[in-house]
């Protein structure tokens, strides 16, 4: 937990809080009181932006990394905030306009595979210190500090839904509400078709998957082995959800609390509405990030 405080003065001095309140017609819909922690409103529109603020602190080399976008987004706006050269590879079908936003904060990006598993192959060829969009224990802090937010504002949550994709973020919730919120649960959420972290975690160790889901934040091939380790210890439960339940949501927040999220971003109001008997009376739910693409837009 000093770590997560450590970040927090890190991020502090680059990103300001983001708000978290409570939509009536988002309530009703849920049948219970949800806070909507809005990681939308970051500079890169998504979370991921702290952890990355975080890591590159620590950092004098050039930086490389493989993402399918948030996570690249994230590095490319620390290295910039730094002084840093940051490298990202991305799959050579990485949406164009998410391709356009990494390359707008000055990073070089190189397209390369056919999904996350062939851009990270390609990443680890190259010059730099590599960073694992998992495997980073200060991405994991960085991350941390917007639960810390979260919890301080609403300390009375018996809930809070994350959605999993190489698992910073829900293991980021399990470590800060362990610390200060221990009677809270901490679900993740992930996509039924890209399932590797939810079966790594049922197994109790790291497996690969096939991964067909069209949620890019969920679309990881396979577990992480820190934040694995995080939530098998923490962790209270985790939730598959369909990708047209997660358009569903994403509808929901956009129809009844004005807020454009991407698939990632609304797979925690997903499983509310999926799981609701695994769901408390006031319940946080993580809005990751508002990055959609043009089709999931059109969708």
């Amino acid at each position: 937990m000093n770590d997560v405080l450590r970040a927090r003065r890190v991020v502090a001095a680059h990103l300001p809080p983001t708000p978290s309140w409570s939509y009536p017609l988002l309530d009703e819909a849920a049948g219970r009181r949800l806070v909507v922690k809005h990681e939308n409103a970051q500079p890169t529109g998504a979370f991921k932006v702290r952890g990355a603020l975080n890591l590159l602190a620590t950092l004098c080399d050039e930086v490389v990394t493989y993402s399918t976008g948030n996570h690249a987004r994230a590095i490319a706006y620390a290295a910039r905030e730094y002084g840093r050269k940051a490298t990202i590879v991305m799959p050579a079908g990485a949406a164009e306009l998410k391709i356009r936003a990494v390359e707008a904060l000055g990073a070089n990006v190189v397209l390369h595979g056919a999904n996350m598993a062939g851009a990270e192959a390609h990443a680890q060829t190259l010059p730099g210190r590599l960073v694992s969009p998992g495997d980073e224990p200060a991405l994991v802090a960085g991350v941390a500090t917007a639960y810390l937010e979260l919890f301080e504002r609403h300390p009375d949550l018996d809930t809070v839904v994350v959605p999993v994709g190489s698992g910073t973020g829900a293991a980021a919730a399990c470590l800060v509400a362990a610390a200060v919120a221990p009677g809270c649960r901490v679900i993740g959420v992930q996509s039924a078709a890209a399932p590797a972290a939810h079966d790594s975690w049922r197994a109790g160790q790291c497996v690969r998957r096939d991964n067909r889901t069209r949620v890019d934040g969920l679309a990881t091939g396979r577990g992480f082995d820190g934040p694995q380790a995080v939530l098998r210890e923490h962790l209270a439960d985790f939730v598959l959800v369909a990708d047209d339940d997660i358009d569903r949501a994403r509808r929901l927040l956009a129809l009844r609390a004005c807020t454009q999220a991407e698939g990632a971003g609304a797979a925690g109001l997903a499983a509310v509405l999926a799981r609701p008997d695994l769901m408390g009376s006031a319940v946080g739910v993580v809005v990751t990030g508002a990055n959609a693409t043009e089709l999931e837009l059109a969708r």
